[in-house]
């Protein structure tokens, strides 16, 4: 299994970044049409938590196989890997967040979806002209990049991975330490009501799943290119990643 992922420059187009999408791909997809994504140049980069809650959880594999499309794995696609290899889970505590359409699959459908989770890593960097970008789902539990970075190359530490998938203290705390060793670290997994910078962390869930305006990312400018809200969306409480 690939714990961190190395990739190189786009030379040829955008690199884009999308808080969490949780199986609101048609809604994502419309956003990205919107902004003129070309997937023959362009690339797209998650910071995971693709599935639960929206009604195209199943999607997700058709996603992850398209060659522009880079994923990290969160914290919804490891309790679908907890769910079907035997570990601890609150099956009610899945169901309610939006894990029916996993829980009620025949187990070798089941597979074919926690095979691919697998294989999502960790951890990805991207190269940039001005430097790496790095993506997480939720939070880095080191202030060096090159320390995450050697950690899970070596070694598959479970509070390692759990603050990487779970952690909300970053944005609870208002930390803005920065992350030695990038330009900017992109995460979700917390929804915010618009993008949000901690030092050179940036928060990108806005709740698109929810509220339907998913806030999408230049890699390389780091600025934000979505479409306003759409105006059929009436943002109300967004729950809980």
């Amino acid at each position: 299994m690939e714990r961190f992922r190395r990739i190189a420059a786009n030379t040829h187009g955008r690199d884009l970044a999308v808080g969490d999408i949780h199986g609101h791909f048609l809604r994502l997809q419309q956003c990205l049409d919107t902004v003129g994504f070309d997937p023959a140049v362009d690339r797209l980069f998650s910071v995971g938590d693709l599935v639960d809650r929206g009604p195209h959880s199943e999607a997700a594999l058709q996603w992850l196989a398209q060659p522009w499309f880079h994923a990290v794995q969160g914290n919804h696609e490891s309790l679908a890997i907890t769910r079907l290899r035997g570990g601890r889970l609150d099956l009610d505590m899945y169901r309610a967040a939006g894990g029916g359409w996993f829980l009620d699959m025949p187990p070798g459908e089941q597979l074919r979806f926690v095979e691919r989770f697998e294989h999502m890593p960790i951890a990805m960097e991207v190269e940039t002209a001005d430097g790496l970008v790095g993506l997480l789902h939720a939070d880095s539990p080191f202030a060096d990049w090159e320390m995450l970075r050697t950690w899970l190359e070596l070694d598959d530490d479970p509070e390692v991975r759990e603050v990487c998938q779970w952690s909300r203290r970053r944005l609870k705390e208002g930390d803005t330490q920065p992350v030695k060793g990038l330009r900017a670290l992109l995460v979700g997994h917390t929804p915010v009501l618009q993008a949000r910078q901690l030092g050179n962390v940036w928060h990108l869930d806005t709740g698109g799943w929810a509220s339907g305006h998913f806030s999408l990312m230049d890699m390389h400018t780091l600025a934000l290119v979505s479409p306003a809200p759409y105006a059929a969306a009436t943002p109300g409480p967004i729950p809980p990643a």
